[in-house]
């Protein structure tokens, strides 16, 4: 794990670590080819300014952080990485994680490109390129990195997981609806923590799902993922120092193992059995209450309903339509066909299952489960296409689908319960990036970041 953003900014504090020098570091990153496609705007003057200007007592300052570009930063246009928005007027004000941010000595380095209007977790993007998966390399020769394919850096924060793994940025605002900051966090070696979604205010941002989006961010560790938090919600984690061995933990199955990688189920249960032998407690279960999810989302699910209702302004002129990524556009329109009365019976069935899988999982504290069940894909297996070949693009099409399930599907478990996780790598070095997903319901916040904080401990312990 590369030095954290906490413990550097006290470097700042005590004199050790020149703020204007780390900032030149992370502009010349962002410059790299490790950088391409990555960032929609920079703004490095800006933060050079920020990183001179900034006191040295603030929680992040001065360091460089990054913004998805869903979320209005003043005199910028939030257009959400799409070609329907480049003509949006320029935000008035910071939407208030940007502000919040700022407030705590953030020097905001760019905007980062991202998955058009976030409805992908997948992470490529037809307009303005897919920025690589940093880690995804050729595991057993780092060296032939350079002609290796290019794997896909997840998504929807795709340019947001890329910054902080290039050393661009130290951390980064994204979202997460369905898993946009777990995800990339899990396929590019980073922490992802999708808090609670209220405790963060979404205000000035480009909206997927009001109902599921969560203002959250990605980090180089579980430290700053506490820094973070409490910075975007304006709340003190409370520390507990109690060891793993007292703390409830459980692998719940069905569902989270279906047609996962042997690669992924390997690491994640040479991960369990190195916590155990670290003394940690942890029952795998039966918690049959996860198949019934589908049943809940059968009508329609959130995203695409509550998307509709958002971008059937911009659908209904047809020159703004034909700007919309296909894919996109597909799923958008899918909310279409949903009634007043399916949304109503959606919404009494998502807190039904909530209820249930509360009762469930009461008697834990965490769920421990993988973050995705693959590793990521190489990205011209999942490209958009191109309308020269047509079987060809049709297989992408298929293979682009079915990747992007896989990678939604654990994750979004979380989101559909209204509840916290956070993704820690799991992976060896010589192996392609994987996460584990430490979970629990609405407001178990805390327990999570602790719990998390043990087990990054004790993973990276020889």
């Amino acid at each position: 794990m590369q030095l954290d953003l906490s413990h550097v900014a006290l470097e700042i504090r005590e004199g050790r670590q020149s703020a204007a020098n780390l900032m030149q570091m992370s502009i010349a990153a962002a410059q790299s080819p490790l950088c391409a496609n990555v960032f929609s705007q920079t703004f490095f003057d800006e933060a050079r300014w920020a990183a001179a200007e900034t006191p040295s007592t603030t929680p992040l300052a001065g360091l460089a952080i990054s913004v998805k570009d869903l979320f209005d930063t003043q005199g910028t246009r939030s257009a959400a990485s799409s070609l329907v928005l480049q003509d949006a007027p320029l935000a008035r004000t910071d939407s208030t994680a940007v502000a919040r941010l700022r407030a705590a000595g953030a020097a905001i380095i760019g905007r980062t490109h991202m998955v058009e209007f976030a409805f992908s977790g997948v992470g490529v993007n037809p307009h303005f390129g897919t920025p690589a998966a940093l880690d995804a390399r050729h595991p057993a020769n780092p060296q032939l990195a350079p002609t290796w394919p290019a794997r896909i850096p997840g998504g929807s924060s795709s340019g947001a997981a890329v910054s902080v793994a290039s050393g661009a940025a130290w951390a980064a605002l994204g979202s997460d609806t369905g898993g946009s900051i777990r995800i990339p966090a899990a396929l590019n070696g980073l922490v992802g923590f999708k808090s609670t979604a209220r405790l963060v205010p979404t205000e000035g941002t480009v909206p997927l799902s009001p109902t599921l989006d969560t203002a959250c961010a990605i980090t180089r560790s579980v430290r700053d993922a506490v820094l973070l938090h409490e910075i975007l919600a304006g709340r003190k984690v409370t520390k507990d120092e109690r060891s793993l061995s007292q703390w409830r933990l459980a692998v719940p199955r069905p569902v989270f193992f279906d047609q996962i990688e042997p690669a992924v189920r390997n690491a994640f249960e040479r991960s369990i059995a190195k916590l155990q032998a670290g003394g940690a407690q942890i029952e795998w279960i039966d918690l049959p209450e996860l198949q019934e999810l589908d049943g809940v989302n059968i009508i329609g699910g959130f995203s695409p309903t509550e998307s509709y209702a958002w971008h059937r302004r911009h659908l209904q002129d047809p020159a703004k339509a034909e700007l919309y990524d296909p894919r996109v556009r597909s799923r958008i329109e899918r909310g279409a066909s949903m009634s007043a009365a399916d949304y109503l019976d959606l919404l009494a069935a998502r807190k039904s299952w909530i209820a249930k899988m509360e009762s469930a999982i009461a008697g834990y504290d965490a769920l421990l489960s993988p973050t995705t069940p693959i590793t990521a894909p190489t990205i011209a297996s999942v490209a958009p296409a191109n309308g020269f070949d047509a079987a060809a693009d049709l297989r992408r099409d298929e293979e682009f689908f079915r990747v992007n399930g896989l990678l939604l599907r654990n994750t979004s478990v979380v989101n559909m319960l209204d509840g916290c996780a956070l993704s820690l790598p799991c992976h060896n070095p010589n192996e392609l990036p994987m996460g584990l997903m430490i979970w629990h319901a609405a407001l178990h916040d805390d327990a999570i970041l602790n719990i998390s904080a043990g087990i990054e401990a004790m993973l990276n312990r020889d």
